[in-house]
């Protein structure tokens, strides 16, 4: 690999997944999106009353944002950070309809026929909803209808897949075909799987761009958001609210809380449901073409079918690529050793990419919900939600929701109903232990996905 061209301060991908990590690793510990679009907070001045004020400015906060915009109600957004700071520029750019992870038989027995089906026909809509947004707010973020690769462990995990894809197609259409292992090479380079699948229509995306798009179009719509906001209090007030902000107090007609993996003591319900789990992704640096050209032929997204998987893709018009997996068990995000995990499973895939540098290296949590669904509904108190993505369609979802959520507070009921209205919202059995036993879970199933138990 003698056209590799690494800075002495990168570590390549072997010696940090030895551990061997120069003194001077220069890796840059922020997501690699941000070199394209770097979070930013102009601190606009906090009006003193709003028709709704809306709580976290990820996809959700921002999507229900410009459909309240567009439908000529005030709002405000408030983040306690600089918005976009959190896991929706974190995340890895995949966009899906979710439903690859149901299996239709145990989602049927679970939640009955009628309701299996409205969920996985909600997921479709999803996935479109999203390219609508991009396309009729002209936002430049690399949206690509690329399908995704879901790579088999196991020889058994092929015959399962079969098994999900066609029952996905025929209860929803859901396109897809099979990709026997002796043809894999025509879609990965790689000897590791058993075969797998490709999801025709799944699609890839810059979220940097996207997020500074959302929030482009909202300020043109003159919406407001705030940054280093965080609210310490709602408190109901007459016909409406008053929250108390580190930028002062914001009286509020309606509320909407879009937390997701950052769900806090704010609204204790729903920091009752909500685990934040940590995902970690990594950057490479440049690939020689010859090589890249083999890895991945057919620029797809990727993952497979472990308990605790790994996610992959390419970086737009680059030839890197950006990994995704586990969080680190017992390091900080901001040690390059704390990533070494998520190298040894890039290089297990790809094992000539060892000479390769690793550039970034980043994390943010996702929002676990008991029942790994989705919820989107009302409190006691009449505050608005819309949560708990569980890392799965989370772009995808979490924009679609953010648009329902705001349908519903409207009055809209008709064009806010989803399939998710009436499931129950089931809380942790003691939260905060759930919270610390996750490295411990995660640690107990990666033991089984290794020694197939």
């Amino acid at each position: 690999m003698d056209d590799v061209v690494r800075p002495t301060s990168f570590p390549s991908a072997a010696e940090l997944a030895r551990g061997r990590v120069p003194p001077d690793a220069g890796i840059a510990f922020k997501p690699y999106w941000w070199e394209a679009a770097a979070p930013s907070s102009d601190a606009p001045q906090l009006p003193t009353e709003t028709d709704v004020a809306i709580v976290g400015s990820g996809f959700t906060g921002l999507s229900a944002a410009l459909t309240l915009l567009r439908r000529g109600c005030r709002c405000v957004i408030l983040d306690r950070g600089v918005p976009g700071y959190g896991a929706s520029t974190r995340n890895g750019g995949q966009i899906g309809t979710g439903n690859q992870k149901f299996n239709v038989e145990d989602l049927t027995s679970e939640r009955g026929g009628g309701k299996a089906l409205e969920l996985l026909q909600e997921g479709k809509r999803i996935l479109d909803y999203i390219e609508h947004v991009i396309t009729t707010e002209k936002i430049d973020c690399h949206f690509r209808r690329c399908g995704r690769f879901r790579g088999a462990m196991r020889p058994e995990h092929y015959e399962r897949l079969a098994r999900t894809m066609a029952d996905l197609n025929k209860a929803v259409g859901l396109e897809s075909f099979m990709v026997p292992r002796a043809e894999q090479h025509q879609e990965i380079g790689s000897d590791v799987f058993y075969g797998g699948t490709v999801i025709v229509n799944d699609a890839s995306m810059h979220p940097g761009l996207y997020h500074t798009g959302l929030m482009e179009r909202i300020k043109a719509a003159e919406g407001t958001i705030a940054g280093n906001a965080g609210v310490t209090g709602i408190t109901r007030q007459g016909q409406g609210y008053r929250l108390a902000t580190a930028a002062g107090e914001i009286r509020s007609r309606e509320v909407i809380v879009a937390t997701d993996g950052y769900t806090d003591k704010l609204i204790p319900q729903l920091q009752r449901r909500i685990v934040p789990i940590v995902s970690s992704l990594i950057a490479t640096g440049e690939i020689p073409e010859a090589t890249f050209a083999k890895l991945l032929p057919k620029n797809r997204v990727y993952g497979n079918t472990n308990r605790v998987f790994s996610y992959f893709r390419t970086a737009p018009g680059e030839r890197r690529i950006i990994w995704g997996g586990r969080g680190a068990r017992f390091g900080a995000d901001d040690k390059a050793s704390s990533y070494s995990h998520l190298v040894r499973d890039l290089l297990r895939v790809f094992p000539a990419l060892k000479d390769i540098p690793i550039t970034h290296a980043w994390g943010g949590l996702i929002g676990q919900t008991f029942d790994s669904i989705p919820h989107i509904g009302r409190t006691a108190d009449g505050i608005h939600f819309a949560l708990g993505y569980c890392g799965n369609a989370g772009v995808s979802r979490a924009t679609y929701f953010g648009h329902k959520v705001a349908l519903k507070l409207l009055g809209d009921a008709e064009g806010g109903r989803t399939a998710f209205d009436e499931l129950t919202f089931p809380s942790f059995p003691a939260q905060p232990v759930a919270k610390r036993v996750v490295p411990v879970v995660e640690a107990w199933m990666s033991l089984r996905d290794r020694f197939n138990f």
